[in-house]
């Protein structure tokens, strides 16, 4: 008494474009705490760092964005919590 049940396969999904990390693409080494627009990039509407699946950005440069916008927001040049930051 085997079921044998129909396999369905899968359509194939369109290739998603290559993510890459902007600061190796443009040879950028120090990410400055006190560029609100540029680190803006990195940060969605409530205020949370976005993720490096999400921004493309390696795991050396994620830490160093992490730190700059933690710095930032002792410093009081981004906000902790946002209402509508963008």
């Amino acid at each position: 008494m085997s079921s044998r049940r129909k396999k369905y396969k899968r359509q194939p999904q369109p290739p998603m474009p290559k993510k890459y990390c902007r600061f190796r693409k443009h040879g950028i080494k120090h990410v400055d705490f006190k560029d609100k627009d540029f680190l803006m990039k990195f940060i969605n509407e409530q205020g949370k760092l976005l993720p490096r699946r999400l921004t493309g950005t390696s795991l050396k440069y994620q830490r160093k964005v992490n730190v700059a916008v933690k710095r930032a927001r002792h410093l009081a040049i981004l906000p902790f919590v946002a209402d509508g930051l963008k």
